[in-house]
């Protein structure tokens, strides 16, 4: 499917996983650490799983806004998405992410809630992006 593409960024690694990553505006800088559960040291830096619970969760949280005008359903100002990534062994080889998003929307009705994550998770470019290929759950909190 193609497209239409009105916003690209860049960001480059260097020492892969136990290095650092910049983007290429140089807005945002991030020194990387291998997690002590992958056999790494762990410490204070940050990792890729890290990032994208931070993208996937700020995202959706974006899409549930965009979401919002078409259903005619206000999104409670104190809202929020928390994204667990998890890593690990895939049976087939190599590695695979599962995600897990919480999403906590005080004062709203169960039925609105719900009908507000499912439009969102169909707007989401992170939700698009791993469909058919990583488990993510959706839990309204």
């Amino acid at each position: 499917m193609p497209v239409d593409v009105k916003y690209t960024t860049s960001a480059t690694a260097i020492g892969g996983r136990d290095g650092s990553a910049r983007t290429a505006e140089g807005n945002f800088s991030v020194k990387l650490a291998v997690p002590k559960e992958l056999g790494g040291p762990g410490g204070d830096g940050a990792n890729p799983e890290q990032l994208f619970a931070a993208g996937y969760s700020a995202c959706f949280l974006g899409a549930m806004k965009a979401a919002s005008g078409q259903l005619k359903i206000k999104v409670p100002v104190d809202t929020t998405v928390t994204a667990t990534v998890g890593i690990g062994p895939r049976s087939e080889g190599g590695f695979g992410i599962t995600a897990a998003l919480a999403i906590n929307l005080p004062g709203l009705d169960r039925a609105e809630a719900e009908k507000l994550v499912a439009a969102a998770h169909q707007i989401c470019p992170y939700s698009n992006a791993t469909r058919n290929n990583v488990d993510v759950g959706l839990s309204i909190v």
